[in-house]
């Protein structure tokens, strides 16, 4: 394989549908987005991993929506690991790649840099929130932290919330000085009838999970879909030198797999100088004051891309007297 074959799979999200079993698919591949997300911060390990496995399952999720502005992926906890926030802002255009940003929020002074990061979130859930854009009202579902691993979450949000059978598999590393990211995504069909009861799940804590969801010749299809991603290779979800098109044959030449138009994902964030007036439009001139620096100017930092707004404080708030610069940020 050439060079140039290997960049043009670099992130991308691949859907696919596995004619047989009736099951449909994302296969993901971030490389520049990972790694510009986790260079530019600096996180521990363990937080790493987290930001990691959350872009990923944002990228997998995201495509799977019609979406006209933003879909966001969060976990709050109670633990060293206070926070880990995605969003997947839709294209703006045909052809148009989607834009990917993430940041994580933590207590170093908490933080066990040896032990696995999901441990440490502690308490908590996770959220998926789909914002439409203006004119429409937000979604948010909700799940506990449960599982073991932000994956396993995410499969008991969709079996719970969604009543869909779901199943992750994430891996990333850092090669070379660079990260790069991969993941597979197995749903299967909503048409799949429910057999679910109204006494709990077999997840953790009584959650549903997908055997709950499945019996019969659709629970054989998916039980043998998974068994079949089981044995996929790290090589094989990170590439470079597999394919997601190779990767596929490899893993389900069987099940009959049929590839659709990739998607282009990029780094991407929204913040911008008028953003944060916009935000601090609701203070009065006395709360603009105490946010004031001695220099005599107010700063905004933004958390997902670093960029630094510094701007005058009597262009600020609903009693603003002066009109705003356009130099500022």
């Amino acid at each position: 394989m050439t060079l140039g074959s290997r960049i043009a799979w670099d992130d991308t999200v691949l859907p696919f549908q596995l004619d047989r079993p009736d099951i449909r698919g994302r296969v993901a591949r971030l490389d520049g987005v990972l790694d510009r997300v986790l260079a530019q911060h600096a996180y521990p390990p363990p937080v790493e991993a987290l930001v990691a496995d959350a872009l990923l399952l944002t990228a997998l999720v995201g495509q799977t929506i019609k979406l006209r502005w933003k879909l966001s992926l969060q976990v709050r906890g109670n633990g060293a690991v206070r926070l880990i926030a995605t969003d997947y802002l839709a294209p703006v255009s045909g052809g148009a790649p989607a834009r990917l940003r993430a940041y994580a929020s933590f207590d170093a002074d908490r933080l066990d840099g040896a032990a696995p990061g999901f441990g440490q979130i502690g308490a908590g859930y996770l959220a998926l929130l789909l914002d439409q854009g203006r004119g429409t009202l937000p979604y948010q579902g909700i799940t506990p932290l449960a599982g073991g691993s932000l994956a396993a979450c995410a499969e008991t949000y969709f079996a719970q919330s969604e009543q869909l059978p779901t199943r992750f598999s994430l891996d990333h590393a850092r090669e070379g000085g660079r990260w790069r990211g991969g993941g597979v995504m197995l749903q299967h069909m909503p048409k799949a009838a429910l057999h679910a009861s109204g006494d709990g799940g077999t997840g953790e804590g009584g959650l549903m999970a997908a055997a709950d969801l499945l019996d019969g010749a659709e629970g054989e299809d998916w039980a043998r879909a998974n068994l079949l991603l089981d044995t996929v290779a790290r090589e094989e979800l990170l590439g470079p030198a597999v394919q997601p098109t190779d990767l596929l044959v490899r893993l389900f030449h069987e099940e009959g797999p049929r590839v659709f138009d990739p998607q282009p994902v990029g780094f991407g964030c929204t913040c911008s100088v008028e953003r944060v007036r916009t935000t601090l439009s609701i203070y009065s001139a006395r709360d603009i004051a105490t946010m004031t620096t001695a220099e005599g100017v107010v700063t905004a930092d933004c958390q997902f891309c670093g960029a630094h707004y510094e701007l005058d404080p009597r262009t600020l708030g609903f009693e603003a007297t002066g009109a705003a610069g356009g130099g500022e940020g």
